[in-house]
């Protein structure tokens, strides 16, 4: 997958070259460009942004600027061009998912008071929220969509499956997980995670992770695709729960 990202403030990508996203640039699945905004600026100033029409607080960014910028990165491909904007779709594991199926999309970084309203009508393919919650600028914002992107491409992860595990990934959240030391201040390590019954363990696991559920994002459970074994285990986990109160 190669990943546009259009930015003010290219050197705030620095993370996306440690841990697993420099391992996914190391082994071929993303490709990843930073395009300084600014570079596609033509006053002396280098200025991507002015004052609104009709007043007001603030300084929004400038349609010419921003289309010079995408059309130039853009090029001949019609990829998706993604805002990143608190009018947008929210981002779900559902939606990283979606996007990981793609081969390239441009991720565009607002700030300031915005985007001038042209940007949407001419530029924008999509836009995404990845919450209820005001940031200073997009990087952040493009910085996890990235991260929560990548890590589904099949083979990012390593493991056979790693990625449909984990959290959300079924719908669910995951369940706890052990390693050595065997007891540690008085707590140890599930008896059944010791036992070498794969069954045993799986169904454990399974349990775990619909009680952690049901404890911590019960509403997960209403949009879950639980089997009949799961809502077996939710009912366990239910009485488990109220004999504990």
């Amino acid at each position: 997958m190669r990943v546009d990202i259009l930015t003010l403030f290219p050197q705030m990508f620095a993370p996306l070259q440690h841990s697993m996203m420099w391992k996914a640039q190391a082994h071929g699945f993303l490709t990843l460009r930073l395009h300084d905004i600014r570079d596609y600026a033509t006053s002396a100033y280098r200025q991507v942004d002015d004052t609104p029409y009709g007043g007001g607080g603030g300084m929004v960014m400038k349609v010419d600027v921003l289309a010079r910028a995408v059309e130039a990165v853009r090029g001949d491909d019609p990829c998706p061009v993604i805002l990143m904007g608190p009018t947008g779709r929210v981002f779900t594991h559902q939606v990283a998912c979606e996007l990981s199926r793609l081969s390239r999309m441009i991720l565009l970084c607002g700030h300031y008071e915005g985007v001038d309203e042209r940007v949407r009508e001419l530029l924008i393919t999509d836009e995404i929220s990845i919450g209820d919650y005001v940031l200073t600028g997009g990087e952040l914002a493009a910085m996890v969509i990235v991260d929560a992107v990548v890590r589904q491409i099949p083979g990012v992860l390593g493991a056979e499956g790693a990625a449909a595990t984990e959290s959300h990934a079924d719908g669910l959240l995951e369940g706890p997980h052990y390693t050595r030391p065997l007891a540690f201040r008085g707590l140890t390590v599930p008896q059944v995670l010791r036992t070498g019954n794969h069954a045993a363990v799986a169904r454990w696991r399974r349990k775990q992770a619909i009680l952690r559920t049901l404890r911590h994002r019960p509403e997960l459970l209403l949009t879950a695709p639980l089997s009949e074994d799961d809502r077996y285990l939710l009912a366990e986990a239910i009485a488990e729960a109220a004999n504990l109160t």
